[in-house]
Protein backbone atom coordinates (compact mmCIF):
# COMPACT_ATOMS: atom_id res chain seq x y z
CA UNK A 1 0.00 0.00 0.00
CA UNK A 2 2.78 2.42 -0.95
CA UNK A 3 1.19 5.02 -2.41
CA UNK A 4 2.07 8.00 -0.20
CA UNK A 5 5.45 7.17 -0.43
CA UNK A 6 5.83 6.12 -3.87
CA UNK A 7 3.77 9.70 -4.95
CA UNK A 8 5.87 11.64 -2.81
CA UNK A 9 9.35 9.80 -4.25
CA UNK A 10 8.16 11.12 -7.39
CA UNK A 11 5.54 14.48 -6.98
CA UNK A 12 8.35 16.82 -5.47
CA UNK A 13 6.96 16.56 -2.04
CA UNK A 14 3.05 17.61 -2.45
CA UNK A 15 3.18 21.02 -1.25
CA UNK A 16 3.01 20.60 2.42
CA UNK A 17 0.54 17.74 2.87
CA UNK A 18 0.10 16.97 6.56
CA UNK A 19 1.36 14.03 8.40
CA UNK A 20 3.61 12.84 5.50
CA UNK A 21 6.25 11.84 7.38
CA UNK A 22 4.59 9.40 9.82
CA UNK A 23 2.68 7.94 7.07
CA UNK A 24 6.31 7.32 5.15
CA UNK A 25 7.54 5.44 7.90
CA UNK A 26 4.12 2.94 8.10
CA UNK A 27 4.95 1.95 4.24
CA UNK A 28 7.16 -0.83 3.71
CA UNK A 29 9.71 -0.25 1.14
CA UNK A 30 8.52 -3.00 -1.01
CA UNK A 31 5.34 -1.47 -1.67
CA UNK A 32 6.91 1.81 -2.66
CA UNK A 33 8.31 0.10 -5.83
CA UNK A 34 4.91 -1.95 -7.06
CA UNK A 35 2.18 1.24 -7.73
CA UNK A 36 4.75 1.90 -11.14
CA UNK A 37 4.23 -1.91 -11.98
CA UNK A 38 0.78 -1.40 -11.81
CA UNK A 39 0.39 1.60 -13.69
CA UNK A 40 2.06 0.95 -17.12
CA UNK A 41 2.92 3.56 -19.84
CA UNK A 42 4.52 6.02 -17.13
CA UNK A 43 8.12 5.37 -17.01
CA UNK A 44 10.40 7.95 -14.48
CA UNK A 45 10.66 10.51 -16.99
CA UNK A 46 6.47 11.11 -18.15
CA UNK A 47 6.25 10.44 -13.77
CA UNK A 48 8.70 13.29 -13.11
CA UNK A 49 7.26 15.40 -16.06
CA UNK A 50 3.50 15.02 -14.69
CA UNK A 51 4.92 15.58 -10.87
CA UNK A 52 3.17 19.06 -10.37
CA UNK A 53 -0.17 17.62 -12.07
CA UNK A 54 -0.39 15.44 -9.18
CA UNK A 55 1.37 17.42 -6.14
CA UNK A 56 -2.23 18.92 -4.96
CA UNK A 57 -3.52 14.94 -4.96
CA UNK A 58 -0.77 13.89 -3.04
CA UNK A 59 -1.67 16.46 -0.38
CA UNK A 60 -5.37 15.72 -0.13
CA UNK A 61 -4.39 12.16 0.33
CA UNK A 62 -1.63 12.57 3.08
CA UNK A 63 -4.32 14.83 4.85
CA UNK A 64 -7.12 12.39 4.65
CA UNK A 65 -5.23 9.27 5.71
CA UNK A 66 -3.99 11.24 9.18
CA UNK A 67 -7.12 10.84 9.52
CA UNK A 68 -7.51 7.11 9.89
CA UNK A 69 -6.62 4.17 11.82
CA UNK A 70 -5.91 1.71 9.61
CA UNK A 71 -4.96 1.25 5.59
CA UNK A 72 -8.82 1.46 4.74
CA UNK A 73 -8.83 5.08 3.16
CA UNK A 74 -4.87 4.06 1.43
CA UNK A 75 -6.69 1.47 -0.30
CA UNK A 76 -9.57 3.65 -1.82
CA UNK A 77 -6.77 6.14 -2.54
CA UNK A 78 -4.62 3.41 -4.89
CA UNK A 79 -7.67 2.27 -6.70
CA UNK A 80 -8.85 5.38 -7.79
CA UNK A 81 -6.04 6.78 -9.01
CA UNK A 82 -4.81 4.04 -11.24
CA UNK A 83 -7.48 5.87 -13.11
CA UNK A 84 -4.39 8.87 -13.68
CA UNK A 85 -3.84 9.95 -16.39
CA UNK A 86 -1.05 12.24 -18.41
CA UNK A 87 -3.72 14.86 -18.40
CA UNK A 88 -3.50 18.17 -16.36
CA UNK A 89 -5.14 18.13 -12.58
CA UNK A 90 -6.80 21.13 -12.21
CA UNK A 91 -7.80 20.93 -8.42
CA UNK A 92 -6.38 23.03 -5.67
CA UNK A 93 -6.05 23.25 -2.15
CA UNK A 94 -8.25 25.98 -0.50
CA UNK A 95 -7.68 27.63 2.76
CA UNK A 96 -10.73 27.63 5.23
CA UNK A 97 -10.52 31.34 5.11
CA UNK A 98 -10.36 31.38 1.64
CA UNK A 99 -13.52 29.65 1.54
CA UNK A 100 -15.40 31.47 4.76
CA UNK A 101 -14.48 34.92 2.65
CA UNK A 102 -15.43 33.42 -0.61
CA UNK A 103 -19.21 32.33 1.15
CA UNK A 104 -19.80 35.68 3.52
CA UNK A 105 -18.65 33.48 6.35
CA UNK A 106 -21.09 30.39 5.28
CA UNK A 107 -24.07 32.62 6.17
CA UNK A 108 -27.12 30.78 5.92
CA UNK A 109 -28.34 33.35 3.15
CA UNK A 110 -25.73 31.69 0.90
CA UNK A 111 -27.21 28.28 1.84
CA UNK A 112 -28.35 26.06 -1.52
CA UNK A 113 -28.90 23.36 0.48
CA UNK A 114 -28.05 20.54 2.29
CA UNK A 115 -27.76 16.32 1.43
CA UNK A 116 -26.09 13.68 2.95
CA UNK A 117 -22.73 14.95 2.83
CA UNK A 118 -23.73 18.35 4.52
CA UNK A 119 -24.51 21.85 3.69
CA UNK A 120 -24.04 23.43 0.12
CA UNK A 121 -23.19 27.11 0.09
CA UNK A 122 -22.94 29.49 -3.28
CA UNK A 123 -19.50 32.25 -3.15
CA UNK A 124 -17.34 33.65 -5.27
CA UNK A 125 -14.15 33.56 -5.74
CA UNK A 126 -11.96 36.26 -5.26
CA UNK A 127 -11.45 39.04 -6.69
CA UNK A 128 -14.63 39.86 -5.53
CA UNK A 129 -16.91 41.03 -5.42
CA UNK A 130 -17.26 40.05 -9.16
CA UNK A 131 -14.43 39.16 -10.76
CA UNK A 132 -13.84 35.72 -9.70
CA UNK A 133 -15.79 32.53 -10.66
CA UNK A 134 -18.85 31.69 -8.53
CA UNK A 135 -18.65 28.49 -7.00
CA UNK A 136 -20.83 25.74 -4.79
CA UNK A 137 -18.64 24.80 -1.79
CA UNK A 138 -19.92 21.54 -0.36
CA UNK A 139 -18.83 21.46 3.59
CA UNK A 140 -18.67 17.86 5.30
CA UNK A 141 -20.81 17.24 8.03
CA UNK A 142 -18.76 15.37 10.70
CA UNK A 143 -21.87 13.74 12.14
CA UNK A 144 -24.02 13.02 8.73
CA UNK A 145 -24.83 10.07 6.72
CA UNK A 146 -21.72 10.39 4.55
CA UNK A 147 -18.11 10.60 6.07
CA UNK A 148 -14.58 10.86 5.35
CA UNK A 149 -14.39 7.57 2.43
CA UNK A 150 -17.01 9.24 0.50
CA UNK A 151 -15.25 13.01 0.59
CA UNK A 152 -12.11 11.49 -0.65
CA UNK A 153 -13.62 9.25 -3.28
CA UNK A 154 -15.50 12.53 -4.68
CA UNK A 155 -12.48 14.71 -4.60
CA UNK A 156 -10.43 11.76 -6.28
CA UNK A 157 -12.49 11.26 -9.35
CA UNK A 158 -13.15 14.09 -10.09
CA UNK A 159 -9.78 15.48 -9.82
CA UNK A 160 -8.72 13.05 -12.74
CA UNK A 161 -11.94 12.62 -14.49
CA UNK A 162 -12.65 14.94 -17.02
CA UNK A 163 -15.82 15.48 -19.25
CA UNK A 164 -18.23 18.10 -20.45
CA UNK A 165 -21.45 16.20 -18.71
CA UNK A 166 -19.37 16.11 -15.30
CA UNK A 167 -19.49 18.43 -12.86
CA UNK A 168 -16.22 20.55 -12.86
CA UNK A 169 -14.23 20.73 -9.80
CA UNK A 170 -12.31 23.67 -8.68
CA UNK A 171 -10.67 22.25 -5.97
CA UNK A 172 -10.88 21.10 -1.82
CA UNK A 173 -10.26 22.21 1.43
CA UNK A 174 -8.60 20.18 4.77
CA UNK A 175 -7.78 22.85 6.63
CA UNK A 176 -7.49 21.56 10.33
CA UNK A 177 -10.46 19.83 10.66
CA UNK A 178 -12.71 21.37 7.90
CA UNK A 179 -13.33 18.95 4.87
CA UNK A 180 -14.98 20.93 1.42
CA UNK A 181 -15.01 20.47 -1.71
CA UNK A 182 -15.62 23.46 -4.34
CA UNK A 183 -16.83 23.17 -7.86
CA UNK A 184 -17.91 25.52 -10.60
CA UNK A 185 -21.54 26.93 -9.76
CA UNK A 186 -24.41 24.83 -11.70
CA UNK A 187 -26.65 28.10 -12.03
CA UNK A 188 -29.79 26.01 -13.05
CA UNK A 189 -30.14 23.81 -10.20
CA UNK A 190 -30.59 19.76 -10.46
CA UNK A 191 -32.86 18.37 -12.63
CA UNK A 192 -35.02 17.30 -9.48
CA UNK A 193 -35.60 21.11 -9.28
CA UNK A 194 -37.53 21.37 -12.51
CA UNK A 195 -39.14 18.15 -12.78
CA UNK A 196 -40.03 17.04 -9.52
CA UNK A 197 -42.70 18.79 -7.25
CA UNK A 198 -42.46 21.86 -8.83
CA UNK A 199 -42.80 25.02 -7.07
CA UNK A 200 -46.15 27.25 -8.13
CA UNK A 201 -45.34 29.64 -11.30
CA UNK A 202 -42.05 27.50 -11.92
CA UNK A 203 -42.99 26.30 -15.75
CA UNK A 204 -42.27 22.52 -16.41
CA UNK A 205 -39.75 21.10 -18.53
CA UNK A 206 -40.82 20.87 -22.41
CA UNK A 207 -40.37 17.51 -23.96
CA UNK A 208 -36.96 18.75 -25.73
CA UNK A 209 -35.61 20.00 -22.96
CA UNK A 210 -35.58 16.24 -21.42
CA UNK A 211 -34.53 14.35 -23.83
CA UNK A 212 -31.40 16.62 -23.93
CA UNK A 213 -31.23 16.47 -20.44
CA UNK A 214 -31.21 12.43 -20.43
CA UNK A 215 -29.10 12.65 -23.69
CA UNK A 216 -26.24 14.82 -22.40
CA UNK A 217 -26.75 12.66 -18.56
CA UNK A 218 -26.10 9.55 -20.75
CA UNK A 219 -22.92 10.53 -22.08
CA UNK A 220 -21.63 11.27 -18.86
CA UNK A 221 -22.49 7.69 -17.64
CA UNK A 222 -21.12 6.27 -21.11
CA UNK A 223 -18.09 8.17 -20.33
CA UNK A 224 -17.16 6.57 -16.53
CA UNK A 225 -18.64 2.93 -18.57
CA UNK A 226 -16.30 2.80 -21.30
CA UNK A 227 -13.61 5.58 -21.28
CA UNK A 228 -12.48 5.36 -17.85
CA UNK A 229 -9.81 2.78 -16.94
CA UNK A 230 -10.42 1.01 -14.76
CA UNK A 231 -14.29 1.37 -15.31
CA UNK A 232 -16.38 3.78 -13.00
CA UNK A 233 -19.33 2.58 -11.87
CA UNK A 234 -21.74 5.50 -10.29
CA UNK A 235 -23.89 3.94 -8.05
CA UNK A 236 -26.34 6.98 -7.20
CA UNK A 237 -27.54 8.09 -10.43
CA UNK A 238 -30.77 9.95 -9.53
CA UNK A 239 -32.58 13.56 -10.21
CA UNK A 240 -31.22 15.29 -7.67
CA UNK A 241 -27.65 14.48 -8.78
CA UNK A 242 -28.22 15.64 -12.47
CA UNK A 243 -27.06 19.44 -11.65
CA UNK A 244 -28.06 21.88 -15.00
CA UNK A 245 -25.86 24.64 -16.60
CA UNK A 246 -26.80 27.37 -18.74
CA UNK A 247 -28.57 25.57 -21.43
CA UNK A 248 -29.90 22.91 -19.38
CA UNK A 249 -26.32 21.16 -20.19
CA UNK A 250 -26.30 18.09 -18.11
CA UNK A 251 -23.69 17.14 -15.65
CA UNK A 252 -23.36 14.33 -13.20
CA UNK A 253 -22.20 15.51 -9.19
CA UNK A 254 -21.49 13.53 -6.26
CA UNK A 255 -19.55 11.06 -7.02
CA UNK A 256 -19.21 9.80 -2.90
CA UNK A 257 -20.34 6.36 -3.76
CA UNK A 258 -18.79 5.76 -7.36
CA UNK A 259 -16.88 2.73 -7.32
CA UNK A 260 -14.24 1.63 -9.30
CA UNK A 261 -14.99 -1.48 -11.76
CA UNK A 262 -14.15 -4.87 -12.44
CA UNK A 263 -11.22 -4.98 -14.17
CA UNK A 264 -9.59 -7.99 -16.16
CA UNK A 265 -11.37 -11.20 -16.29
CA UNK A 266 -13.52 -10.48 -13.47
CA UNK A 267 -17.29 -9.33 -14.02
CA UNK A 268 -18.09 -7.32 -11.40
CA UNK A 269 -17.40 -6.34 -7.66
CA UNK A 270 -19.01 -7.28 -4.42
CA UNK A 271 -19.94 -4.25 -2.57
CA UNK A 272 -22.06 -3.08 0.59
CA UNK A 273 -25.43 -2.40 -1.08
CA UNK A 274 -25.20 1.37 -1.23
CA UNK A 275 -27.62 3.98 -3.28
CA UNK A 276 -31.41 5.52 -3.14
CA UNK A 277 -34.37 3.11 -2.43
CA UNK A 278 -35.94 3.01 -5.62
CA UNK A 279 -33.09 3.21 -8.52
CA UNK A 280 -30.85 0.42 -7.26
CA UNK A 281 -30.56 -2.69 -9.96
CA UNK A 282 -32.55 -5.54 -8.07
CA UNK A 283 -29.75 -8.05 -8.83
CA UNK A 284 -27.23 -5.18 -7.19
CA UNK A 285 -29.88 -4.54 -4.06
CA UNK A 286 -30.05 -8.95 -3.61
CA UNK A 287 -26.17 -9.77 -4.07
CA UNK A 288 -23.68 -6.85 -3.76
CA UNK A 289 -22.78 -7.47 -7.27
CA UNK A 290 -22.06 -4.41 -8.92
CA UNK A 291 -21.95 -4.05 -12.60
CA UNK A 292 -21.78 -0.78 -15.00
CA UNK A 293 -25.24 -2.30 -16.00
CA UNK A 294 -26.32 -1.48 -12.33
CA UNK A 295 -25.82 2.14 -13.73
CA UNK A 296 -27.66 1.40 -16.73
CA UNK A 297 -30.63 0.28 -14.68
CA UNK A 298 -30.73 3.62 -12.76
CA UNK A 299 -30.61 5.22 -15.89
CA UNK A 300 -33.98 3.50 -17.09
CA UNK A 301 -35.99 4.62 -13.45
CA UNK A 302 -34.36 8.37 -13.83
CA UNK A 303 -35.85 8.51 -17.67
CA UNK A 304 -38.72 6.90 -16.67
CA UNK A 305 -39.08 10.06 -14.48
CA UNK A 306 -38.49 12.17 -16.53
CA UNK A 307 -41.21 10.60 -19.48
CA UNK A 308 -43.97 10.45 -16.72
CA UNK A 309 -43.22 12.98 -13.95
CA UNK A 310 -43.44 10.72 -11.34
CA UNK A 311 -41.02 9.88 -8.41
CA UNK A 312 -38.99 6.93 -8.63
CA UNK A 313 -40.78 5.71 -5.31
CA UNK A 314 -44.01 7.88 -4.21
CA UNK A 315 -46.14 7.38 -0.84
CA UNK A 316 -48.50 10.18 -1.59
CA UNK A 317 -49.67 8.19 -4.75
CA UNK A 318 -52.55 5.22 -3.95
CA UNK A 319 -50.65 2.22 -2.69
CA UNK A 320 -50.69 0.26 -6.48
CA UNK A 321 -48.39 3.69 -7.56
CA UNK A 322 -45.70 3.58 -4.83
CA UNK A 323 -43.47 2.12 -7.07
CA UNK A 324 -42.67 3.80 -10.39
CA UNK A 325 -41.41 0.75 -12.18
CA UNK A 326 -43.88 -1.45 -10.74
CA UNK A 327 -46.42 0.89 -11.68
CA UNK A 328 -45.25 0.99 -15.29
CA UNK A 329 -44.55 -3.00 -16.31
CA UNK A 330 -47.65 -3.62 -17.52
CA UNK A 331 -48.25 -0.33 -19.81
CA UNK A 332 -44.70 -1.12 -21.42
CA UNK A 333 -46.99 -3.74 -22.71
CA UNK A 334 -49.90 -2.75 -23.99
CA UNK A 335 -49.68 0.70 -26.51
CA UNK A 336 -52.74 2.16 -26.11
CA UNK A 337 -51.88 2.75 -22.27
CA UNK A 338 -48.50 4.41 -23.38
CA UNK A 339 -50.24 8.13 -22.91
CA UNK A 340 -51.07 7.12 -19.60
CA UNK A 341 -47.42 7.08 -18.98
CA UNK A 342 -46.63 10.61 -20.36
CA UNK A 343 -46.38 13.82 -17.73
CA UNK A 344 -49.92 15.45 -17.38
CA UNK A 345 -48.14 18.62 -16.96
CA UNK A 346 -46.48 18.47 -20.96
CA UNK A 347 -50.66 18.34 -21.34
CA UNK A 348 -49.75 16.43 -24.83
CA UNK A 349 -47.12 18.56 -26.01
CA UNK A 350 -44.83 15.96 -27.29
CA UNK A 351 -44.48 13.99 -30.34
CA UNK A 352 -45.99 10.18 -29.82
CA UNK A 353 -43.52 8.36 -31.55
CA UNK A 354 -40.65 9.93 -29.38
CA UNK A 355 -43.10 9.20 -26.80
CA UNK A 356 -43.06 5.63 -27.76
CA UNK A 357 -39.51 5.56 -28.85
CA UNK A 358 -38.42 6.99 -25.00
CA UNK A 359 -40.61 4.60 -23.27
CA UNK A 360 -38.70 1.59 -25.19
CA UNK A 361 -35.30 2.96 -24.15
CA UNK A 362 -36.61 2.82 -20.68
CA UNK A 363 -38.30 -0.30 -20.71
CA UNK A 364 -34.91 -1.95 -21.92
CA UNK A 365 -32.77 0.14 -19.31
CA UNK A 366 -35.23 -1.93 -16.93
CA UNK A 367 -34.97 -5.25 -17.44
CA UNK A 368 -34.67 -7.53 -14.71
CA UNK A 369 -32.04 -9.66 -16.42
CA UNK A 370 -28.84 -7.07 -15.99
CA UNK A 371 -27.80 -8.95 -19.78
CA UNK A 372 -30.51 -7.68 -21.50
CA UNK A 373 -29.93 -4.68 -20.53
CA UNK A 374 -27.91 -2.42 -23.73
CA UNK A 375 -24.60 -0.48 -22.16
CA UNK A 376 -24.31 3.18 -21.94
CA UNK A 377 -22.97 3.57 -25.57
CA UNK A 378 -26.45 2.27 -26.85
CA UNK A 379 -28.35 4.29 -25.09
CA UNK A 380 -26.24 7.31 -26.14
CA UNK A 381 -27.18 6.69 -29.77
CA UNK A 382 -30.11 5.66 -29.17
CA UNK A 383 -30.56 9.41 -27.55
CA UNK A 384 -28.83 10.81 -30.11
CA UNK A 385 -31.42 9.79 -32.31
CA UNK A 386 -34.70 10.64 -30.76
CA UNK A 387 -33.81 14.23 -30.27
CA UNK A 388 -32.70 14.68 -33.53
CA UNK A 389 -35.63 12.61 -34.97
CA UNK A 390 -38.14 12.53 -32.45
CA UNK A 391 -37.40 15.60 -30.17
CA UNK A 392 -39.57 18.17 -30.83
CA UNK A 393 -43.02 19.00 -29.13
CA UNK A 394 -46.61 18.71 -30.68
CA UNK A 395 -48.06 15.23 -30.99
CA UNK A 396 -50.88 14.20 -33.21
CA UNK A 397 -52.13 11.07 -35.25
CA UNK A 398 -49.88 12.03 -38.09
CA UNK A 399 -46.89 11.29 -36.00
CA UNK A 400 -47.97 8.52 -34.92
CA UNK A 401 -45.59 5.68 -35.87
CA UNK A 402 -45.15 3.73 -32.47
CA UNK A 403 -41.66 1.79 -31.48
CA UNK A 404 -42.42 -1.92 -30.77
CA UNK A 405 -41.15 -2.86 -27.23
CA UNK A 406 -41.55 -6.12 -27.84
CA UNK A 407 -43.53 -7.53 -30.74
CA UNK A 408 -44.90 -10.57 -28.83
CA UNK A 409 -47.18 -8.65 -26.56
CA UNK A 410 -47.93 -6.78 -29.44
CA UNK A 411 -48.95 -9.95 -31.65
CA UNK A 412 -51.08 -11.51 -27.86
CA UNK A 413 -52.50 -8.27 -27.63
CA UNK A 414 -53.73 -8.51 -31.32
CA UNK A 415 -54.70 -12.17 -30.93
CA UNK A 416 -56.71 -11.14 -27.72
CA UNK A 417 -58.71 -7.93 -29.63
CA UNK A 418 -59.49 -10.59 -32.40
CA UNK A 419 -61.24 -13.32 -29.82
CA UNK A 420 -63.48 -10.16 -28.11
CA UNK A 421 -64.45 -9.38 -31.25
Amino acid sequence: MGILCCFQSHAGGGGGGGGGSHHDQAVPSSSDRSLPERRPGMDRSSRNNNSVDYSNLVTLVNEIVADSVSYRHRRVAEEILKMGKAGKVTARAFTYAELSEATGGFRPESQLGEGGFGPVYRGRLPPRPSGGPEVAVKQLDRNGMQGTREFLVEALMLSLLKHPNLVTLLGFCTDADNRMLVYEYMPLGSLEDHLLDLPPGRAPLDWATRMRVAQGAARGLEYLHDAARPPVIYRDFKASNILLDVGFEARLSDFGLAKVGPSGDKSHVSTRVMGTYGYCAPEYALTGKLTTMSDVYSFGVVFLEMITGRRAIDTTRPPDQHNLVLWAGPRFKDKRRFAEMADPMLQGDYPTKGLHQALAIAAMCLQEDATMRPGMSDVVTALDYLTVAGGGGGGGAADDDPADLDTNDDEQQQNDDDAQA
